[in-house]
């Protein structure tokens, strides 16, 4: 199992994020990345119809002989985790909803959360919520839309800076200090945000510690020991120039192979 791929999936290209970390947080490590663009973006979606897709892109990647899935998707997550841990035997990595940090590092005690609608109403996001937040004003926006321009590849649009204005503009005027990106998507949106928001606001991606809390795991007797280079199989359910698109701007110098799911 040791030279086995890491398994990542998401509702679109969204996850890409995550699997850049994994790039550069476990380089010798080969991945099997499945992007559901054909039915994004999840958030609008029944808990049941979230927990068949992610089983039937689950078994695809068990298939492909992962040895650890991590699902870059907080919709995902929080419908369906619980059910794939329950129905397979391999390790399982969830995104958290980044309100932990955000809570330690608030200076002004109020911190902000864009997140699609199922994750807001989802049990882990109010539980995490009323774990570490007890002393902190959370301010959520249900940002609709936000998936939708990362997956046409629409980051550049004038309209896409209206969007996010009209998110994020009212956490502003709550005295946030600390913007929690709470769907994968959201990072590759991220230099827009930052022209809105300015130096007074940090911005969380918590990709960073899902991918730390995989190579944690995988540390127990998993991690590659080839010294091959690592390969990079990646599979999309929609329209295949998109994820190259999104993929060249991460890296074009890996051994990646993408494929569409036909």
């Amino acid at each position: 199992m040791n030279n086995n791929p890491i398994g990542i999936f998401d509702s679109g290209l969204g996850g890409l994020s995550v699997w850049k970390e994994v790039l550069t947080m476990l380089p010798n490590e080969s991945t099997i990345y499945y992007g559901d663009s054909k039915n994004a973006p999840y958030g609008s979606k029944s808990k049941e119809e979230i927990i068949e897709l992610s089983t039937a892109i689950t078994d695809f990647l068990i298939s492909k002989g992962c040895k650890i899935i991590i699902v870059a998707c907080n919709t995902a997550t929080a419908a369906a985790i619980k059910t794939l841990r329950e129905k397979y035997n391999i390790p399982f990595i969830g995104m958290e909803p980044a309100v932990k940090p955000a809570a330690e590092k608030t200076i002004t005690k109020n911190i902000g959360v864009i997140a699609t609608e199922a994750t807001l109403k989802g049990n882990h996001f109010k539980q995490t919520t009323e774990k570490y937040c007890q002393n902190v004003n959370v301010f959520t926006r249900a940002a609709n839309g936000l998936v939708e321009i990362v997956e046409k590849n629409l980051i550049d649009e004038p309209e896409t800076k209206t969007l996010l204005n009209k998110y994020i503009t009212p956490l502003l005027e709550k005295n946030i200090d600390q913007l929690v990106l709470g769907c994968t998507h959201y990072p590759f949106l991220q230099t827009k945000i930052e022209e809105i928001i300015g130096n007074n606001v940090n911005i969380i991606n918590p990709a960073l510690a899902v991918v730390a809390q995989a190579k944690r795991v995988l540390e127990n007797n998993q991690l590659n020991t080839n010294l091959e280079k690592a390969t990079h199989k990646l599979y999309t359910s929609g329209k295949i120039e998109n994820m190259i698109c999104v993929v060249n701007q991460i890296s074009t110098n890996l051994n990646i192979e993408i494929k569409p799911i036909l």
